[in-house]
């Protein structure tokens, strides 16, 4: 019976050091330029920023940090992770007093010019009570 539990470990073991698999999802890292439309703020203009991180990354999978500028308003860092062309994000104001922090889903695409572009709809709960908006990027 030892010699059976020992020879699984070693299997399990020899399984974790053949490493991860290797990241295939498209690579969506950039500069964007944004529009959004806010439903308590109204009309806006931003720069989003997406760096992906490949020791997390794995087969249609990415992980990414995330940054929004907001002229006026502020900046919003964050992290997405990503299957495929469709990416959950995480946002929040620098200064933790607004409140202004919240989730977005974003799909992805490219565009005539091969340039990636998407659509983000997002929600925030505690933002002068709850609030959302919709934005559409175009990579730099």
């Amino acid at each position: 019976m030892r010699t059976i539990a020992t020879a699984l470990f070693f299997l399990v073991v020899s399984g974790f050091a053949q490493g991860k698999e290797a990241f295939t999802g498209p690579d969506l890292s950039g500069a964007y330029n944004c529009q959004g439309d806010d439903s308590r703020e109204g009309k806006y203009t931003a720069t989003a920023t997406l760096q992906l991180v490949s020791e997390h990354s794995s087969g249609s999978n990415g992980a990414y940090l995330f940054k929004l500028e907001v002229p006026g308003y502020g900046t919003y860092p964050g992290h997405a992770a990503t299957q495929g062309t469709t990416a959950a994000i995480y946002f929040a104001n620098t200064d933790p007093g607004t409140r202004d922090f919240g989730t977005g889903i974003a799909t992805f695409k490219k565009n005539g010019n091969g340039k990636w572009t998407f659509t983000k709809f997002y929600f925030e709960p505690e933002f002068k009570d709850g609030n959302h908006g919709i934005e559409s990027c175009v990579q730099k």
